[in-house]
């Protein structure tokens, strides 16, 4: 990763500043999670310079190394990774697997050694023959409402996953979504979308952190917005932490503004 600067006031080391390659040391204390006290809930995606979140369906067209790279080392922070059935589906998703680069920080946060997979979906049709079912490092969960099919979760039980119920009908409540994966310890809560699920965490509002990767691409079609579904009644504001550049690559990172109550109120 060369030529990734710092374009706002950040409090990263000086060193990483410089014209080089930042070390994965480096780029974890860029993204640390904030020490809130309560669950934190962010989403990594990346998208065109005119909107489009995907190429050919998917995202590695649109995506660079340095892109990847962060990619994992945000993945290396999370203690669970929050996607769509439809991402996993397109995607190929496999298992997170334990990286040696992020085990000491790991082990020192009290996390296991690689984040596990939380696959959303209210109808359950996926294939649980995959290795994201059968044989992750650490055991995928799979969170839908109490109306999905009993056949489907019976198969999603004997591959190995843990199911989760975050909706009193078919769809899933993503408030209801992150409480339960928060109640199971796992409060460092990182989504990849896609766009769909992305959506609903928008609407619901329960999005804390934003990390956007523009790629200096135009593509032009009606490839799908990194989030989508109905529009919310009033567009929440982030607030822009810290903006970095690569061979034209903007690598961004916006939180959620929260108004806190008058203590006199």
């Amino acid at each position: 990763m060369r030529r990734l600067l710092p374009v706002t006031d950040l409090t990263y080391p000086a060193a990483a500043a410089a014209d080089r390659e930042w070390t994965l040391d480096e780029l974890a204390e860029a993204y640390a999670y904030p020490d809130t006290g309560r669950s934190w809930l962010r989403a990594n995606m990346v998208s065109t310079l005119d909107g489009a979140a995907q190429h050919d369906g998917r995202s590695q067209g649109i995506s660079c190394p340095t892109d990847m790279r962060i990619f994992g080392t945000l993945r290396g922070l999370a203690d669970v990774v929050v996607v769509g059935a439809e991402t996993v589906r397109l995607e190929g998703y496999r298992p997170a697997r334990a990286r040696e680069a992020f085990a000491a920080r790991r082990a020192a946060a009290g996390q296991g050694p690689a984040p596990a997979v939380a696959v959303v979906s209210a109808s359950l049709d996926l294939d649980f023959s995959l290795p994201l079912f059968v044989s992750p490092l650490v055991p995928t969960f799979v969170i839908t409402g109490t109306a999905a099919p009993s056949d489907r979760v019976h198969a999603a039980r004997e591959a190995g996953a843990e199911v989760l119920f975050a909706g009193d009908g078919a769809a899933v409540e993503p408030a209801r979504a992150v409480a339960e994966l928060t109640d199971r310890g796992l409060g460092r809560l990182l989504t990849e979308g896609g766009p769909r699920l992305l959506g609903q965490f928008v609407a619901a509002g329960v999005l804390d952190e934003l990390c956007l990767t523009v790629s200096p691409l135009l593509t032009a079609g009606d490839a799908q917005r990194i989030a989508g579904g109905p529009a919310v009644p009033v567009p929440e504001r982030f607030s822009l932490v810290s903006l970095l550049e690569e061979a034209g690559f903007l690598f961004s990172r916006y939180t959620k503004i929260r108004h806190e109550p008058d203590a006199g109120a």
